[in-house]
């Protein structure tokens, strides 16, 4: 798991479940992508934000796109994913433990 920063968002209307292709810089000028199931947020807010993310997992078909991560995320009262992230400054690729 790390720390990682989106840098892109675009539709995904392919997706089985609303969703968006999440660009997800990882540090060490790399940049991976995942299907993500945020759509409660607009792209614009969600661009520049930091968020926790699985790495490890292995690329997956999902509609034609290869999702390599997974960004971490919990449901609210209202059934909305909110996005983890750290509660302070933390660099982007660092490792979570």
């Amino acid at each position: 798991m790390r720390i990682g920063r989106i840098v892109e968002v675009q539709p995904f209307p392919r997706a089985r479940n609303p969703s968006y292709k999440v660009g997800v810089d990882v540090g060490a000028d790399r940049t991976m992508w995942s299907s993500a199931q945020i759509t409660n947020y607009e792209p614009e807010a969600l661009v520049g934000s930091i968020v926790v993310c699985v790495c490890n997992l292995g690329p997956k078909n999902i509609a034609g796109f290869t999702s390599e991560l997974l960004i971490l995320g919990a449901k609210n009262a209202d059934g909305k994913v909110i996005v983890l992230g750290p509660r302070g400054e933390v660099a982007v690729g660092e490792p979570i433990f």
